[in-house]
């Protein structure tokens, strides 16, 4: 038995009176901080923003190399997480980043702290980036949704692509594609544990994302694509479309497109 392993070590009763309490104590400590009441408010500029346009979202995985990222210099895109790795390689610079996970914020804090980037943040990434007029801080709850307005909270579904859908959803955007989405991991291991990296990354786009005993939480495909598929649900139901424009990969929640394609024509 992996005593790691958080399917091992969650509690034997799922009682809703502690999720329930855990939920509004959370809430509440963020919603006294002012940097709640800032991000909310600049949150509701971003709303429908875009509406009617396109955006692609760069995931992290290997195949991001094979992308064509010229194509994309007058496309809105979400970089995620350490996207900055890329930019050494590539004159490409994403229209805005999103880290939702603590460890990423806290081991990324040099670059979030300098970019002028739009910067979309986890809350609990406050410790390590301070609040500067480029950032949205995000509240997460545990609460499976999908969510249309993020002003209020959003959920991670266990990965950060997740988030920059919804963000896309509230900004307006109704056509999206994804590349870099390999859904796929060297590492193996129960989902959500916590790692400590070798001398090199094999399961991202750049060798030193997570390397040199870093630690990192091992990915949970399965949670991931029950929010893929609730975000896939909910574009269609707008009449929008999500599709996976990864050159190879193993996502398959999402229709497949060229990037060129998805681009350029009506993809509808």
């Amino acid at each position: 038995m992996d005593q790691e392993d958080v399917l091992v070590t969650q509690r034997a009763t799922n009682n809703p009176y502690i999720n329930a309490a855990k939920l509004i104590w959370r809430r509440i400590f963020w919603d006294i901080n002012p940097a709640s009441w800032t991000s909310g408010r600049r949150l509701k500029q971003w709303r429908n923003r875009y509406a009617g346009q396109r955006a692609v979202i760069l995931c992290n995985g290997p195949s991001l190399l094979e992308s064509d990222l010229s194509l994309l210099h007058n496309t809105f895109t979400f970089g995620l997480n350490k996207i900055n790795l890329l930019f050494d390689k590539t004159d490409f610079r994403p229209s805005c980043v999103v880290c939702v996970n603590t460890s990423v914020v806290e081991q990324n804090a040099s670059f979030f702290s300098a970019t002028d980037l739009p910067l979309f943040l986890t809350s609990r990434g406050l410790p390590y980036v301070a609040p500067r007029p480029n950032i949205c801080y995000l509240h997460s709850t545990s609460h499976r949704a999908f969510s249309k307005d993020c002003s209020m909270s959003v959920y991670e579904s266990c990965t950060v692509t997740y988030v920059a859908l919804q963000l896309a959803f509230h900004m307006g955007f109704r056509q999206v594609a994804l590349i870099g989405a390999d859904h796929n991991f060297h590492t193996q291991g129960p989902a959500n544990k916590w790692v400590v990296s070798g001398d090199r990354d094999d399961s991202h786009f750049d060798p030193d994302y997570f390397a040199g005993g870093m630690r990192w939480q091992l990915p949970d495909l399965f949670e991931s694509e029950v929010g893929y598929t609730m975000a896939r649900r909910m574009f269609e139901a707008h009449d929008g479309a999500v599709y996976n424009a990864t050159v190879g990969g193993c996502l398959e929640v999402f229709p497949r497109i060229e990037l060129q394609r998805f681009l350029h024509t009506d993809s509808k």
